[in-house]
């Protein structure tokens, strides 16, 4: 004890070799999870060697070190249940992020290949099915506006929808995508 309030380093580590693996099983014991125990024996012993020039042992080393164990797990377990709830409310901000973000990507990758699929369309087969599916405009009006029939409208549609549904499948296989496409086309 003499050497170590002076500072020596080499009783220190003595010290260590002594306690240290006896005092880890304890620690584990405790709280049952092997990094919590062990920085808690980082902690005893950092708090040791700061402390060096102040300790006043009445019993032995070894129950001195047991006791500040103790104190550090009841503090830990103090400090757990104090940042519990801060702990769920941060998990759950990050999950909601989180969602947000995966339902962002996903919608627009969805997008994205949707418009790649409507792209391979020909020039009037596409106008048709943006005007119907995508603006919501009725066969009438389209058929209106082209000056053509709306069976003519119809035939469009039932083979874009065909070649729109054939490039989703080839290009991503997303049930969930073609379920949707499957809603958005559907007559209205």
């Amino acid at each position: 004890m003499n050497s170590l309030r002076e500072g020596d380093e080499t009783a220190f580590a003595r010290l260590y070799q002594l306690y240290g693996e006896r005092l880890y099983f304890n620690l584990l014991k405790m709280v049952k999870h092997t990094e919590t125990a062990e920085e808690l024996l980082q902690d005893i012993f950092i708090q040791v060697w700061e402390k060096r020039h102040t300790i006043e042992i009445h019993t032995s080393f070894r129950a001195y070190l047991f006791r500040i164990g103790e104190n550090k797990v009841y503090d830990f377990y103090r400090k757990l249940r104090r940042d519990k709830s801060l702990y769920a409310y941060i998990k759950a901000a990050a999950i909601e992020h989180y969602s947000h973000i995966e339902e962002n990507l996903l919608f627009r990758e969805n997008a994205r290949l949707l418009q790649n699929a409507i792209s391979t369309l020909s020039p009037q087969r596409r106008q048709i099915f943006e005007l119907c599916k995508i603006q919501g405009k009725s066969y009438q009006e389209v058929g209106t506006l082209l000056n053509i029939s709306t069976s003519t409208i119809n035939d469009h549609i039932v083979k874009a929808t065909r070649s729109i549904r054939q490039y989703i499948f080839l290009h991503n296989k997303n049930l969930d995508l073609l379920i949707l496409l499957s809603l958005l086309l559907a007559d209205k």
